[in-house]
C-alpha cells in the first residue's frame, strides 16, 4: 500500500498520494459501506464515506403503511438491536397517542431491551476483537450471544427481526420457564466478562492497537452529534435512560460508564471498547433487578388499540439504543397512516466524524478507528 504510485492515480499533485477504495464489500466496513481513502504511503490524509448501498427507502415505506405494518421494518433498520428499535417507535406512538401502558409491559419491554443491548454489545466486542487480530474472542462471544437468541427465540420465535414489541403491549407473554432461563444465563453470564478481560481487554497486543488511536475529543463527539457508548467513552456522562428517563428505568440502581484514558487518552479505541464492556455488567444489572419486582400477574394486551389512528399532530420521541440516541420524529395527519416518519440514527452521526479522528493514522488503524464505532448500516442507509 507504500508503494509509490505513477501521477495518474494520485490526488491533488503529490506524487506520494492515492486514492483508495475500501468496500463497499470488505469485512471490516461491517456493512455495505464504501471508504474512499486518500494515502501518503501508509498514512491517511482524508476519508470520504459513501453510503446507499443498502437503501431500504425506510421513512418512505412508513408514508404507505399503517403504524402496526412499520414494526417490522423499523426492526431492519438496525438488526443488531431490534428490540431497541421497536421500543423506541412503540414508544414515540404511544405518545402521540397518549397512551399508558400496564406495568408488567414496561417491565418486559425494559427486560428484553437490555438483553438485546447486551446481544448487541457481544457482537460489537467480538468483531472489533476480530477487525485487529484476536479470533478467539469473537467465536466466545457468539457463543454467548447464541444464548440470548434462543431465549428470544423462545419468546416470540425469531432470532434476529422479533417483532415483538408493539404499540400499547407486547405481542407476547413470557413463556413458561423463560424466567428462569434467564436468570440461569445472567449466572452463567457475569464471569464470562472476566474472562473475555482477562483475553482481550488487558492483552498487551490489544492495547497496543487500541490505545491512544482515533481518539474523539468531548468538544469533537458532541459536535458531530455522536451518541451512546462513542460519546460516552470520550468521557462525557450521558446516556438518557439517566438523564432524560423514560419508560421505568428510573426503579432501577445502575451506572452510566465513561472513558478515564485508563490505557492512553480519554476517547481512544481502548475507551470506546471498554464503556461497551461495562455496560454489559450494568445491564446485567438492570435485568436482574427488572426481574425480581416485575409483577406476575397482568394483562399485557390491556392499552394495546384496536386500531392505531393517531389525533393529527406530531412528536420527537427519542430512547437510549445499543449505539446511543435513537430519535423518531412521527407527524399524524389523523389517518391509520403517518404522513412523514423520521428517524435519527446514532450510529450515522458516528460514522460522520471518521475523517476528523481517522487524519494522520495509518490504513491498519483506520479499521481500528471503524470498527470502535460499532456501526450498523441498516439504519445508516434508512
Amino acid at each position: 500500500m507504500g508503494i509509490k504510485i505513477n501521477n495518474q492515480n494520485t490526488h491533488n499533485s503529490s506524487d506520494e498520494e492515492m486514492v483508495l477504495n475500501i468496500g463497499p464489500q470488505h469485512p471490516s466496513t461491517h456493512g455495505v459501506l464504501r471508504l474512499k481513502t486518500i494515502t501518503d504511503g501508509e498514512i491517511i490524509k482524508k476519508i470520504t464515506p459513501y453510503i446507499g448501498y443498502l437503501h431500504r427507502c425506510f421513512e418512505k415505506h412508513c408514508e404507505n403503511l399503517t403504524y402496526e405494518q412499520a414494526i417490522p421494518f423499523v426492526d431492519r433498520c438496525d438488526y443488531i438491536g431490534s428490540m431497541n428499535n421497536d421500543f423506541g417507535y412503540a414508544i414515540a406512538v404511544e405518545k402521540l397517542m397518549d397512551i399508558q401502558v400496564p406495568e408488567k409491559v414496561e417491565y418486559i419491554r425494559v427486560i428484553v431491551a437490555e438483553m438485546n443491548r447486551i446481544a448487541s454489545h457481544l457482537l460489537a466486542v467480538g468483531v472489533f476483537g476480530l477487525d485487529v487480530g484476536a479470533v478467539t474472542p469473537f467465536v466466545y462471544c457468539f457463543r454467548d450471544r447464541e444464548r440470548i437468541l434462543d431465549l428470544f427465540e423462545m419468546l416470540c420465535g425469531a432470532r434476529l427481526l422479533y417483532n415483538y414489541i408493539w404499540v400499547g403491549g407486547v405481542s407476547h407473554d413470557f413463556p413458561v420457564g423463560w424466567v428462569e432461563k434467564t436468570y440461569e444465563f445472567l449466572d452463567y453470564f457475569e464471569p464470562k466478562i472476566i474472562e473475555t478481560n482477562d483475553l482481550l481487554t488487558y492483552n498487551k497486543i490489544f492495547i497496543e492497537r487500541t490505545a491512544d488511536v482515533g481518539v474523539i475529543p468531548p468538544e469533537v463527539a458532541i459536535s458531530y452529534g455522536v451518541t451512546g457508548p462513542n460519546l460516552r467513552g470520550s468521557g462525557v456522562k450521558w446516556d438518557l435512560r439517566k438523564n432524560e428517563t423514560y419508560s421505568i428505568y428510573d426503579k432501577f440502581d445502575f451506572d452510566i460508564p465513561i472513558g478515564t484514558g485508563a490505557m492512553g487518552t480519554i476517547g481512544d479505541c481502548w475507551d470506546r471498547y471498554y464503556v461497551r464492556i461495562r455496560e454489559l455488567e450494568e445491564s446485567l444489572k438492570i435485568v436482574r433487578q427488572a426481574l425480581d419486582q416485575m409483577p406476575r400477574q397482568g394483562d399485557i394486551y390491556e392499552s394495546m388499540p384496536k386500531k392505531i389512528r393517531p389525533n393529527a399532530g406530531h412528536i420527537y420521541s427519542r430512547t437510549e439504543s445499543p449505539r446511543g440516541d435513537l430519535g423518531f420524529y412521527i407527524e399524524s395527519d389523523g389517518s391509520a397512516t403517518p404522513s412523514r416518519l423520521k428517524l435519527r440514527s446514532p450510529a450515522f452521526t458516528a460514522l460522520s466524524c471518521m475523517d476528523e479522528i481517522s487524519k494522520g493514522w495509518m490504513l491498519a488503524d483506520m479499521l481500528t478507528i471503524l470498527g470502535s464505532l460499532d456501526i450498523v448500516l441498516g439504519e445508516i442507509d434508512r
